[in-house]
């Protein structure tokens, strides 16, 4: 089996819940796939957009999950911004079925695993 995918998920801590619902999807045995992030209680020391960089380097594309919340997020606005700049592959999710959000310049698609495993397996 080829080396699992590694995919930034970038989220509103508002939906952190949502994304222990998505990395739990990477938990299947036979999901060829790791969800990471950098989901932060306190605030954002001097090194955090470094390293939230480095790890979107490593990533091979990046999730993000869309809710009302990530429209005041200004972590996760960072993060897509530093997605574009890199050049990675970006899905959005929207996050809740009664949410349908648009943040320009992403594209959102409903929660399915189909949808998930469509972007994964494009990268």
């Amino acid at each position: 089996m080829a080396d699992k995918k590694v995919i930034f998920v970038a989220f509103a801590i508002e939906d952190e819940r949502q994304r222990d619902f998505l990395k739990g999807q990477s938990l299947h045995p036979r999901a060829p796939f790791e969800f990471i992030d950098m989901s932060v209680k306190e605030p954002y020391d001097s090194n955090w957009k470094d390293r939230v960089r480095t790890r979107i380097r490593r990533s091979h594309g990046v999730i993000i999950l869309v809710s009302r919340n990530s429209l005041t997020s200004s972590g996760q606005k960072w993060e897509i911004q530093c997605a574009k700049e890199e050049g990675k592959s970006i899905r959005g999710i929207w996050a809740y079925s009664n949410d349908r959000t648009v943040i320009s310049g992403v594209n959102a698609v409903t929660w399915t695993d189909v949808n998930i495993n469509n972007f994964i397996d494009s990268l």
